[in-house]
């Protein structure tokens, strides 16, 4: 079946989620964590294999057992093939592609949302997303989530060109009140700071404003922090509130456009993240950004017809 999918690209595309280059590409990393001695009972599985196994598993979704009968292989084989597939790509390509972020890395985030997106002083733009699973055996109702589907929740920052710069994939799915956020190592760091991020600097052309935070942007599911901006709420606000929101918003897309690339469908949003209640600090900041928005320096010449 590999061998005639390699004949057809659009087939071998919509079979594993990516061509038969990238496939070749891929097996040249992590071929070598794949290999097996064989033994005088049995054959080893053929890294090439284990790999169309364990990306047609991640591809598709299809049960185990589906696919130890397309592939006329044992449970037990797919099965160690999906998990091996999968600790072979966190193993040689974690680091090579998404490595944890320096200041240098935070500034040059920063750079394409100003550029991009007239954001100034973004780290990025976060998001967490419900990814449908089956309940694993007795794990009672911790993946039930709200919408009364099991899940698990993937957590991420995106910058400015859709790239995930920071991500964390298993919380429950029933999870919610800012726990995803807030015990994830992007949230303790932010929060304590231990993270190499650059604290402020003075917004383009508004040096009157003095240093702002460097910031994330998130939705109304995450907390309103001086490090993490979120909309204002409500409907009766004044025009220079919905001008920030629309700028936030703006600039926030990034990140459910990266969901709908990844996934070429759309996943169904996590939900509260965070709790409302919001530091004097943190609405200080917000109101920065909101006079910048409005300014001569910081506004856009199309902004007005948007809100």
């Amino acid at each position: 079946l590999v061998a005639e999918l390699r004949l057809d690209s659009q087939r071998h595309h919509q079979y594993f989620r990516m061509s038969a280059e990238q496939m070749e590409e891929l097996l040249s990393l992590v071929g070598p964590e794949l290999t097996r001695q064989s033994t005088n009972y049995r054959a080893a599985i053929e890294p090439r294999q284990r790999l169309a196994v364990g990306l047609r598993y991640l591809a598709s979704g299809d049960s185990m057992i589906s696919l130890a009968f397309s592939y006329r292989l044992g449970h037990t084989t797919v099965r160690n093939s999906v998990h091996m597939v999968c600790a072979a790509i966190e193993n040689v390509m974690m680091g090579r592609f998404l490595p944890s972020p320096t200041e240098e890395t935070w500034r040059e985030v920063a750079k394409g949302f100003f550029e991009k997106w007239n954001f100034p002083n973004c780290l990025g733009a976060i998001d967490g997303k419900h990814v449908h699973i089956q309940a694993p055996p007795l794990s009672g109702s911790q993946y039930f989530n709200y919408k009364k589907t099991f899940s698990i929740v993937l957590l991420a920052l995106v910058d400015a060109d859709y790239r995930f710069r920071v991500v964390q994939v298993g919380d429950f799915g029933r999870t919610s009140d800012g726990g995803v956020y807030a015990g994830s190592d992007l949230g303790r760091g932010m929060e304590s700071r231990a993270l190499h991020v650059p604290h402020a600097a003075p917004l383009l052309g508004a040096a009157h404003l003095g240093d702002v935070p460097f910031v994330m942007v998130g939705d109304a599911a995450f907390p309103l922090k001086p490090y993490l901006m979120r909309p204002y709420p409500g409907r009766n606000l004044n025009h220079n509130k919905r001008i920030f929101n629309y700028r936030l918003s703006r600039a926030r897309m990034v990140v459910e456009n990266a969901f709908g690339i990844l996934a070429s469908r759309h996943m169904a949003p996590a939900g509260n993240l965070g709790g409302n209640r919001a530091s004097r600090e943190a609405c200080n900041v917000r109101e920065i950004f909101t006079s910048y928005f409005n300014s001569p320096e910081g506004s856009v010449s199309w902004q007005d017809r948007m809100v």
